[in-house]
């Protein structure tokens, strides 16, 4: 299931009617909480679209509360409920922030660009990314699949999707591992 979390819709209601500024750690804490709030209540697994359109400006302390502490939680927290996220309506100075926090705190994320798009930000090995870009552009591989573009053995390639499917970058079901570009 697909759900949309507006981030100035969130930032309206939490913090300013007419507030269009993502900045100051106070109101990113306000922002992230609201977005768990309405994650706790959503059905799993699902993937949940951050959409950062009509916010002007996104600074650093706020990239890191609603991005980085957002996606730490549910990747490293135990017993954490199975969300993936997909990021939209980021513009050049929203990713300058955005990429600075997932180096930050060692994670990827899909970002969404205005031509639709999907593309892969943060820290990962070229392997990793390779795999990645097979699987979004394939929609659903099997390991062998990845090992034949990889070049490296059956139990590599299946350590490199397991990853993914960890870092929540892919879905991995019975069939295979699936893009989350195919939930859209």
């Amino acid at each position: 299931m697909i759900y949309h979390i507006s981030v100035s819709s969130v930032l309206r209601k939490t913090v300013c009617d007419l507030y269009t500024n993502l900045v100051t750690r106070p109101t990113g804490v306000a922002v992230r909480q609201a977005i768990e709030a309405a994650l706790a209540d959503l059905p799993e697994p699902n993937v949940t679209v951050i959409d950062f359109a009509h916010v002007k400006m996104l600074d650093f302390s706020c990239a890191d509360e609603v991005v980085g502490k957002l996606l730490d939680l549910y990747l490293n927290a135990k017993d954490q409920p199975q969300r993936y996220f997909l990021i939209r309506g980021v513009h050049d100075g929203h990713l300058e922030a955005i990429e600075a926090v997932l180096e930050r705190y060692d994670l990827a994320v899909i970002v969404e660009e205005e031509d639709g798009h999907l593309r892969l930000v943060g820290t990962l090995e070229e392997g990793a990314r390779r795999a990645w870009q097979l699987v979004n552009t394939q929609g659903r591989v099997q390991p062998q699949e990845v090992e034949a573009e990889l070049g490296a053995p059956a139990e590599r390639a299946s350590e490199v999707l397991d990853w993914l499917s960890a870092r929540r970058l892919v879905m991995r079901r019975d069939d295979g591992y699936v893009s989350l570009a195919l939930a859209l």
